[in-house]
């Protein structure tokens, strides 16, 4: 039986540490810029080389989110994309026999106006195997956190670097999954100004938790991929990728025979840097 929610996402981990490596965590925004086209990327994203795949849910005011992300979500709406659909095109995945872990990444306000159990319900049939929202602090866990690990699904918290350690161990309280570290302060698509840094703070969150830590914001090259994958247990990266969509569109924004190997390519050239970054077996 294929293995599914909380189980999927820690069976996907331990297998790359169990090959001494990081994971590949890659992010895309749901029908960016279409449904059509944005079902093709996600459906050719494991091939190219991702390990855990982020799914964005578009959103009119994503306040975490730099401008990349925000232009890929203004496409995908514009084309029409609900969180219906959004579930829709995992289902899909799901047929395909793909295996690989999603988590959908996004704001409270579409999973609200779904209704709470009705999502949850739709999402493990769906095949989501976690969740990151990011407008949900710890304090308001009662309002999808517990609920979701109740339904099996994974609840993938944020740590900055303001998060210190006193606000950790309830940050992480009913995190499950892998805790996802935040390089820096501000939004999406910025960069990483010291690779130091996050390796410190990646041991410090380690000192807390025993789940995988994988770092995200900021890293956009085959080469930040590899200097954050010697010392986290996964890399994320999103910007770099929509951008990738953007860049591949045509005049009138439209997608192009050269969209989905645009991303493709790029994920394979950060899948490789990954791989090509030897760490001890967990």
């Amino acid at each position: 039986m294929t293995e599914t929610g909380q189980a999927r996402i820690q069976a996907r981990f331990a297998a790359c540490a169990a090959a001494g490596r990081a994971a590949l965590v890659t992010y895309v925004t749901a029908g960016d810029p279409d449904f059509d086209t944005g079902s093709a990327i996600l459906n050719a994203l494991p091939a190219a080389g991702a390990d855990i795949i982020e799914l964005g849910v578009p959103f009119t005011d994503p306040m975490a989110d730099g401008v990349p992300v925000q232009l890929a979500g203004q496409r995908a709406l514009k084309a029409g994309q609900t969180l219906k659909k959004t579930l829709a095109m995992v289902t899909a995945f799901r047929k395909a026999g793909n295996d690989t872990p999603i988590v959908l990444m996004g704001y409270y306000n579409p999973i609200w106006a779904y209704g709470v159990d009705a999502f949850l319900k739709d999402a493990r049939i769906a095949g989501i195997d976690g969740l990151i929202v990011v407008d949900l602090p710890p304090e308001e866990d009662e309002e999808l956190c517990l609920p979701a690990l109740a339904a099996g699904v994974s609840f993938i918290r944020l740590a900055t670097p303001t998060t210190d350690d006193k606000r950790l161990p309830r940050v992480l309280q009913n995190t499950s999954g892998f805790v996802y570290y935040v390089s820096m302060t501000g939004v999406t698509g910025g960069a990483i100004a010291n690779y130091d840094a996050v390796g410190a703070a990646v041991a410090r969150i380690k000192q807390h938790t025993e789940l995988p830590v994988a770092v995200g914001f900021g890293v956009k090259t085959p080469a930040d991929a590899i200097a954050i994958a010697r010392g986290a247990d996964g890399v994320v990266v999103g910007s770099a990728l929509v951008e990738r969509v953007r860049l591949s569109l045509d005049a009138d924004g439209k997608a192009t025979e050269k969209t989905v190997s645009a991303v493709t390519s790029l994920v394979a050239e950060l899948a490789a840097g990954v791989r090509s970054v030897a760490k001890a077996a967990a």
